[in-house]
């Protein structure tokens, strides 16, 4: 994780409230507040592809894409996060800390687009506290540098399955919210090189 920016305990409720008035947004877990603003034009674009193909494919269905000003409270551990974005089926159960009521708990699925600065961070302590929420069924990490999506499946025993998506001809299917996703729709107006990706 990040350096915290605090140097003393802030309890859930002065984390929220501190938020309220930040402007930028920020992750907290076990008492300390920790910055995650900050990212590139790649990034902003492949989120704004994913919750444009998202909110499509599930118009008329009883579930919903949020885009990440969403915060996340994950129950089991404390972690409060903003995924890049989620989908919610049902309704909403929200963070009774959260006395504004903009805090939820229980998504179907989550996607992170992977950051260099944060990829460690959302395979491993994100990954580990997302698999302890009761409603996650699916979540998703894609890549910014190539076009690459690492998907994990809850099975039926309460065990994860991986699969990974290579090259815009691929797919990610999603059975918990019944859509399937494009790689070449996700990553559209992405284009990669040896260098690196770039917006065309």
């Amino acid at each position: 994780m990040a350096i915290p920016l605090t140097k003393h305990y802030v309890t859930p409720e002065e984390y929220y409230e501190f938020e309220r008035a930040a402007q930028v947004r920020h992750d907290y877990y076990d008492g300390e507040i920790y910055d995650m603003s900050g990212g590139t034009i790649v990034h902003s674009l492949i989120c704004a592809n994913l919750g444009g193909e998202l909110r499509s494919r599930l118009k008329g269905s009883p579930c919903f894409a949020l885009e990440a000003n969403l915060r996340l409270r994950i129950m089991a551990t404390g972690l409060r996060c903003y995924p890049d974005a989620s989908v919610y089926c049902g309704p909403l159960e929200r963070d009774p800390q959260d006395s504004a009521g903009g805090t939820l708990t229980n998504p179907t699925v989550v996607f992170e687009v992977l950051s260099p600065s944060t990829q460690s961070y959302d395979r491993g302590f994100k990954s580990d506290n997302y698999r302890t929420i009761p409603s996650l069924k699916t979540y998703m990490f894609v890549s910014q540098t190539s076009p690459q999506i690492d998907v994990f499946y809850r099975q039926d025993d309460g065990s994860w399955l991986s699969e990974s998506m290579e090259g815009l001809d691929a797919k990610v299917s999603l059975p918990a919210i019944n859509i399937e996703l494009p790689l070449k729709e996700i990553y559209d107006r992405v284009r990669f090189r040896d260098t690196g990706s770039f917006v065309l």
